[in-house]
């Protein structure tokens, strides 16, 4: 059987990665994979520059190439070298892993639906949406305990980078969206979103 593709988008922090690992737990291991967007990241050298310092919030700090080819792979059957990316230097790290394609391909991320031709690869997308005010709030209590920021630093990406690359790019691309859920909704959708996905293999 071909590999599907399950895109899951939304907002910083609007929780689209705990619904995607919400997903993977329930499949396991055997039946469903993760390619997260932010893997892809081209690094702080090539980031593009933006108010406040690089700006990892435009489409173009992602390796959208790599990241279509390395999903058409697996859709194919292939198994893939993942790139895997260090948040608190900024840069991708030397090493990569192995991974083989499984029956369902989540892929998570801010931007995945703005990019065509990542879309044109996709089965089902999904988008989460959530209020910027919780998303914030998220996204200061995540970067100052996993990624090393300061809570200065965080509140200045916010308002330079993250709300209006939000605006510009991530909410306009929740058109694209197959399904569109609030945050607020995920607990009680996800049965039905679950068989859904199940149906699709």
């Amino acid at each position: 059987m071909t590999p599907r593709a399950v895109g899951i988008s939304g907002g910083s922090c609007s929780g689209k990665s705990t619904l995607t690992q919400r997903i993977y737990e329930k499949l396991g291991p055997e039946q469903c994979v993760i390619l997260p967007q932010d893997d892809y990241f081209f690094g702080l050298d090539d980031a593009p520059a933006g108010k406040g310092g690089p700006n990892f919030d435009h489409p173009d700090a992602v390796d959208f190439d790599q990241l279509c080819a390395q999903l058409a792979q697996l859709k194919n059957g292939q198994a893939i070298d993942r790139p895997l990316y260090d948040f608190p230097t900024h840069m991708p790290k030397a090493e990569t892993e192995r991974t083989e394609p499984r029956p369902v391909i989540l892929i998570d991320g801010i931007l995945i639906l703005q990019h065509q031709p990542l879309r044109d690869l996709l089965d089902l997308s999904i988008f989460v949406e959530c209020d910027s005010e919780t998303r914030f709030a998220r996204r200061l209590e995540r970067d100052v305990r996993e990624r090393g920021r300061t809570a200065r630093s965080v509140h200045e990406q916010f308002a330079n980078q993250v709300g209006p690359m939000h605006d510009l790019h991530v909410e306009p691309s929740k058109k694209h969206a197959d399904i569109v859920i609030n945050s607020q909704q995920c607990e009680t959708t996800f049965d039905d979103l679950f068989h859904r996905i199940l149906d699709m293999i």
